[in-house]
């Protein structure tokens, strides 16, 4: 499998993750506003999840991407698909995290829709998933912006989170 190119959207440069962004990704998880809901990693978590988002791309052809503005190059975030186990099964799954300053601006958005483009288009993929905590208002907005229906509340790790569905039949026509 060919390792997958960079994508572009109307605002940003969208990089498969490396270990080139270990910088990047860590310094995204010291934004506060991130750190309140993906918890606070080291830089030794930050090594081992890059390394193991790029396996999974040169692997499954699949993960999360940098987010970069294209044009200042400035790091909005990370997003994109990857395969998890979610619910009983293995599935895709949509997700993002942007450093605070661009919360509200549609980036979030701009994201989900490259990843539901990849996974409908050339993935071809029946399915796509989101989950968020159950209080994560912003993000429940950004899920059903991108078409998604509530499907219901699951439990992870003890805590409640809202599981989100987008079927391609949905998005046909």
């Amino acid at each position: 499998m060919s390792y997958p190119r960079i994508r572009l959207t109307d605002r940003l440069r969208l990089e498969p993750v490396d270990v080139k962004h270990a910088d990047d990704l860590f310094d995204l998880y010291l934004d506060p506003a991130v750190a309140e809901w993906y918890g606070r990693w080291t830089r030794e978590q930050v090594d081992r999840e890059v390394a193991r988002i790029a396996r999974s791309w040169s692997v499954d052809g699949v993960h999360k991407w940098m987010a970069y503005h294209r044009a200042t190059g400035e790091l909005v975030g990370r997003g994109g698909l990857s395969r998890k186990h979610v619910d009983g099964r293995e599935r895709l799954e949509l997700g993002w995290a942007l450093h605070r300053r661009f919360w509200g601006q549609g980036y979030a958005t701009e994201i989900g829709r490259a990843g539901l483009a990849f996974a409908f288009d050339e993935l071809d993929a029946d399915e796509v998933v989101s989950f968020t905590e159950v209080h994560n208002h912003r993000s429940r907005a950004v899920m059903e912006r991108l078409g998604f229906r509530y499907g219901k509340d699951m439990s992870i790790n003890g805590e409640s989170f809202a599981l989100y569905l987008l079927n391609r039949a949905s998005t046909d026509g």
